[in-house]
């Protein structure tokens, strides 16, 4: 990019994060990380030990960000994690967790990007989804009604900032070779990599290439959409 921009990723000490972040850092933009646990160091990405279930402490560091660079260009709220059971046996515990991480914990990162992003009118901001928001797999009630609904909420505030030249986008994940897929057990893994279409998992680094697409200028005219990035797995959606 000829101007360096900054940009937050929630969840990149590992998996789609850190791919994310590192593509952002290649790219010579400065990348701050945000997750609980200290991500590798990598050039051109300050990691920052942030509990993203604190409202406080997610306003801290953007504070902290903005103090430091005066822009916020580029959020990609990625945080995210599972709890699967099947729904007779979940607990509430469970499925308010993963609410709470997965979706609240969202709505708090976008809702504070959009703020600095709509003074400077200019931004993008991208949620990563999953396609188990659209398919509804077995055990992941909790998961499929988070991920879900990420995708209204993206698409609710995409109508709202539009004008002030900010952009809000949704990634729709397929099954990722990550540290959340293989928690999957290999023998579920292997079942539901039969069914998708491309024959195989994909990787964290075609997710991060494509989160880079749309806070690309090739991808300025582009808001509210949701790109399913998943070998085919949801096709139709």
């Amino acid at each position: 990019m000829s101007e360096q921009r900054t940009v937050v990723v929630t969840g990149a000490s590992k998996g789609i994060g850190l791919a994310t972040a590192k593509i952002f850092a290649e790219q010579g933009d400065l990348v701050f990380g945000l997750s609980r646990s200290q991500g590798p160091t990598v050039e051109g990405i300050t990691h920052m030990s942030v509990d993203l279930s604190d409202g406080a402490q997610i306003e801290a560091a953007f504070d902290q960000i903005e103090q430091e660079t005066g822009r916020l260009d580029v959020v990609v709220a990625n945080a995210g994690i599972t709890k699967d059971q099947l729904t007779v046996r979940m607990s509430d515990d469970d499925f308010r967790t993963v609410i709470d991480t997965n979706l609240i914990a969202t709505f708090q990162v976008m809702r504070r990007a959009m703020k600095k992003m709509m003074r400077q009118r200019s931004g993008r901001i991208i949620a990563v989804s999953s396609i188990g928001a659209f398919l509804g797999l077995p055990g992941q009630a909790n998961y499929a009604a988070s991920k879900a609904g990420v995708v209204g909420m993206a698409r609710a505030m995409a109508r709202e900032v539009a004008s002030r030249g900010v952009t809000v986008n949704v990634i729709a994940p397929g099954l990722i070779a990550t540290d959340m897929a293989h928690a999957l057990g290999d023998e579920r893994v292997e079942a539901m990599a039969a069914q998708i279409p491309a024959g195989r998992l994909g990787t964290a680094e075609e997710i991060a290439g494509s989160i880079a697409f749309l806070a690309s200028p090739a991808a300025a005219y582009i808001t509210g959409a949701v790109l399913a990035v998943d070998g085919g797995m949801g096709m139709g959606l």
